[in-house]
């Protein structure tokens, strides 16, 4: 059987993209630093760019990303302290509230479960037991058991010190020669090929920016309405708790639930005293019912467009798959990659249906 040229060069191709795919695959541990610093220096060099544009040349690129890098770090590190406060002010709660929560909670559960001729008996001695000897240790023991727990061992800790310095330093030196890196990669498409590789890049990238600036504009108004919320209701951790599920809806719904639980369970210590349970779930009910619903019909439509155009679906399969396949670096790529295959496919419709293939079936 003879082979085209075509025919060769689409195989060629093929094999090359299989032959990314595996090698992507296999060293995916190693690659994690490179690809978060990647994803930082795409959504940070329009910054830095910006600042060189401000400075009209006074300014030297390299002050700019290291002033850029520094805002960056910092900003994250504030959003890790927020967890500080929620543990500080939880744990003593904890402590006070889990033997009458449990006791409220068999006190439920049995009646519940007999309707169904189901006949559960918890062991609450041993389940207070457990959670006292847990609750009552010091921070440093807490910190010594979720290590031992964990298993992180020399190696893994070694590991996430080195990436914890890596990407800093992977991320200045792609801020500095963004704009190098892409024309040497753009160097490897054949010529012939450029004028499209370079239109489907730009309609990438618009989608991709659309995509982060709009996320970046909902989070910040997220995390301004639900630490307005918790707060109306008189939460005292409104403000770390609203903040951090704002920010957290850049992790698609796992974000909005973490912070669901952290707002339920805050409220339960709070307020099982005083005004009971069901101003805890009134209060969870209004403030994030109503905050899905004006992300999902008003900020997201309006401020990320629909030219993005990703289906709540397509976006919990590309997670699921994406970290199956490659891990924490799919979780992290997904999303960017969804957006570049959803240009891919938004071509391919349109080649499709420009194409003899389709005005024949139509004609027959």
């Amino acid at each position: 059987m003879q082979f085209t040229s075509t025919q060769k060069r689409a195989a060629a191709w093929l094999a090359l993209l299989l032959g990314t795919l595996s090698l992507l695959w296999l060293l995916a541990p190693v690659l994690t630093p490179f690809v978060v610093a990647a994803i930082l220096a795409y959504a940070l060099t329009p910054v830095v760019d910006w600042l060189d544009r401000l400075g009209r040349g006074r300014l030297p690129r390299l002050l700019a990303v290291v002033l850029v890098e520094i805002v960056f770090l910092l900003l994250l590190l504030a959003l890790l302290l927020l967890v500080v406060p929620i543990l500080v002010k939880q744990l003593p709660l904890l402590r006070e509230q889990v033997p009458p929560l449990l006791d409220r909670f068999n006190a439920f559960l049995q009646p519940f479960l007999s309707q169904f001729g189901l006949h559960v008996s918890l062991d609450l001695a041993g389940l207070k037991g457990f959670a006292m000897e847990h609750l009552s240790a010091n921070f440093e023991d807490m910190l010594g058991r979720l290590m031992a727990s964990a298993k992180l061992g020399g190696s893994v800790a070694l590991s996430l010190i080195g990436n914890a310095v890596l990407i800093p330093v992977v991320l200045f030196y792609l801020l500095m020669e963004w704009r190098r890196f892409v024309d040497l990669l753009r160097v490897l498409v054949p010529p012939r090929l450029r004028p499209a590789v370079d239109s489907f890049t730009l309609d990438a990238d618009a989608v991709l920016g659309q995509y982060l600036r709009g996320q970046l504009l909902v989070m910040v108004v997220l995390a301004l309405y639900y630490s307005a919320g918790l707060a109306l209701f008189g939460l005292d951790l409104a403000l770390p708790i609203g903040v951090f599920t704002g920010l957290a809806v850049a992790i698609p719904y796992l974000g909005f639930g973490l912070g669901l639980i952290l707002a339920t369970l805050a409220g339960f210590l709070e307020f099982s005293a005083q005004a009971g349970h069901v101003s805890v779930l009134v209060m969870v009910a209004v403030v994030y019912g109503l905050g899905q619903l004006v992300e999902s019909f008003f900020l997201t439509p309006q401020l990320v467009g629909e030219r993005v155009g990703l289906h709540p679906l397509a976006v919990i399969f590309a997670l699921m798959a994406f970290g199956h396949l490659l891990g924490f670096v799919g979780v992290l790529i997904a999303l960017p990659l969804s957006a570049v295959m959803l240009v891919a496919v938004r071509r391919m419709r349109l080649a499709y249906l420009d194409s003899a293939l389709y005005r024949d079936s139509g004609n027959a």
